[in-house]
């Protein structure tokens, strides 16, 4: 039960029947918004409705309010109706309401929250992507869990959500890695060999040549690098991918889709009939592209070029699509790979990059607006910088990857419910300090320690109650029946009001594209929790478990099983275990 989405619905329709001629403006009533008052002291649910539909019918926003507040009123569930400001509107729902809501949860369990907001839409979730030329490194590992925990979000949401890994399988890093693997070979083989300058010169490429060796023998030293780097290209992105995979898996991430850019390459590819399509619609043409202002970049060529019209969908220039060697730009390759998306149905793209992508999104905007006629949008979410701390120090790990930190390093530290909800603590473009100190604490500084402790600490309340009471029926059948209206204290009912604005956090994080707003939630409603588990020690009559109280208890413990489903559906969301005990 999404108690503000049920009174978004009571609002339009008092809307409607207050001012017939909005019946006919079913856009300006989706505008209207009910949520939580910015003060919990003036109610329960605040709404704009008065200001969003007062241009339309050219009234005082306040007289509007006024008579909405007066239909409103009307209705049994609320307690009183106050118009505040220039015209929001402040409901105060009965408390019976908000124990229909706590009811609600005990029925729908895991689908508490989930809803149909996305109405079936096809969403691509392109995340992760990194080059195929070793292990995931710390800096992929925040796009990974965001794309992944949004890619959930949605799909609890209603959205149809495919999750895809791009290969960057075509450039000439590719090339650089086998003639890397290349030497590893000769290396397994018994030889001496140093790692040039350029080369990848990283220990996890060892076993990729004795693999090599296997495979192969040493039919492969007399070759010429024309005869050997064919297969030696394809073994080792063959086993950089599985690297990527066996990565993933640490942090539970898995994908349906892995695409690789090569197809896009070749005659009749995806690069070729996209250009030809362009050009038919006129969206091509040779010309110079100005200087750009300040330093000039290193791939800026003063030349004629074929351009794709980019500045006509919003970028702010015109774009290469073929470089001065003949062989077409990484943006002919993006557009072609958009084009890919759209042509399979997708009507909304999200493009998760690393911060070093900043530049990307106008050009993409603009690429899917063309490529689909105006019929896709493109979200391109990019993912700052993670900075590895401890004890707010720098930190160096152990490396085994050349100079880089892994994945496997990170969840090695500090396992992958820590990695991923650390991750998701903070808004995707705003840099992370990551602490290995604070994420080991088991202390209330430790987020996601904070939370599974609120979620193990419901569990011990059962385990209290069956202690205490031992026959006390506490089943799911029995919490069901149990009397809410018990549960009328301040402290009660401020908890049920969190828990039972899950929902609308869940559907309003999904529209927006930021998990992280769930992260925040469960923090929240873990320290409420908390806080009345600490009053209950200070007051007795506050205790979850009151042995002279048996139906009291049962309420409460009702309440507390709420808490402890909304947490766990809300860290399942985020790929992160819910315990029942923690040691």
């Amino acid at each position: 039960m999404d108690i503000f989405a049920l009174y978004e619905g009571r609002v339009a329709d008092a809307l409607s029947a207050s001012f017939p001629e909005l019946a006919e403006q079913p856009e300006v009533l989706a505008r209207v918004v009910v949520e939580p008052p910015r003060d919990a002291a003036h109610g329960d649910l605040s709404t704009n409705a008065a200001m969003v539909v007062a241009k339309p019918l050219g009234k005082n926003p306040r007289e509007i309010a006024t008579v909405l507040a007066a239909r409103l009123g009307e209705d049994d569930e609320v307690a009183s109706a106050e118009v505040a400001g220039p015209g929001f509107l402040n409901l105060r729902l009965n408390p019976g309401v908000w124990h229909k809501v706590l009811a609600s949860v005990a029925e729908l369990g895991a689908d508490f929250g989930r809803s149909d907001v996305g109405k079936g839409e096809k969403v691509n979730v392109e995340y992760v992507s990194a080059n195929p030329t070793g292990p995931m490194h710390v800096g992929h590992t925040r796009g990974a869990v965001y794309g992944d925990a949004l890619a959930s979000l949605m799909a609890y949401t209603g959205y149809d959500v495919t999750r895809e890994y791009y290969i960057n399988d075509a450039g000439s890093q590719v090339d650089t890695l086998a003639r890397s693997v290349y030497l590893r070979y000769r290396e397994a083989l018994g030889e001496n060999v140093e790692i040039p300058s350029g080369f990848y010169p990283g220990e996890y490429l060892i076993p990729v040549g004795q693999s090599l060796v296997a495979e192969f023998g040493s039919s492969l030293r007399d070759m010429p690098e024309s005869a050997w780097l064919p297969p030696v290209r394809q073994h080792a992105l063959a086993a950089m991918m599985e690297l990527v995979r066996a990565d993933l898996r640490k942090l539970n991430i898995e994908h349906d889709v892995f695409f690789s850019e090569k197809t896009l390459h070749g005659p009749g590819g995806d690069i070729e009939t996209t250009l030809a399509w362009l050009r038919e619609k006129g969206l091509v043409y040779q010309g110079r592209l100005a200087p750009p202002k300040g330093k000039l970049p290193e791939d800026w060529e003063d030349r004629e070029q074929t351009l794709f019209r980019a500045t006509q969908f919003g970028d702010d220039i015109d774009r290469a699509l073929i470089k001065s060697d003949g062989s077409y730009t990484y943006f002919a390759a993006d557009i072609a790979y958009h084009r890919n998306k759209v042509m399979r149905g997708f009507s909304t793209l999200i493009d998760v990059l690393g911060a070093d992508h900043g530049g990307y999104a106008a050009r993409i905007a603009a690429a899917v607006n063309a490529v689909s006629e105006g019929s896709a949008q493109v979200d391109v979410r990019f993912c700052q910088l993670v900075r590895l701390l401890k004890n707010g120090e720098p930190f160096k790990m152990s490396k085994r990857a050349g100079d880089l930190v892994t994945v496997a390093d990170v969840v090695d530290e500090v396992g992958a419910d820590a990695t991923r909800f650390m991750l998701l603590f903070r808004r995707n473009d705003a840099p992370l300090d990551f602490d290995f100190a604070v994420v080991k604490e088991q202390t209330r500084d430790n987020p996601v320690f904070y939370v599974q402790y609120a979620h193990a600490r419901t569990w011990s309340v059962f385990r209290n109650a069956g202690r205490d009471l031992p026959t006390l029926d506490v089943s799911p059948d029995a919490l069901r029946c149990a009397d809410l209206a018990l549960l009328s204290s301040a402290e009660e009912l401020d908890l049920i009001r969190l828990v039972g604005s899950w929902p609308r956090q869940v559907a309003a994080a999904a529209r927006a594209h930021e998990p992280h707003r769930l992260a925040f939630y469960l923090h929240e409603l873990a320290a409420q929790f908390h806080a009345f588990w600490a009053k209950g020690k200070e007051n007795p009559g506050l205790r979850f478990v009151n042995d002279d109280a048996p139906t009291l208890t049962l309420a409460r413990l009702a309440l507390v099983d709420g808490v402890r489903q909304v947490l766990s559906n809300g860290l399942g969301l985020l790929g992160v275990s819910a315990p029942r005990e923690l040691s």
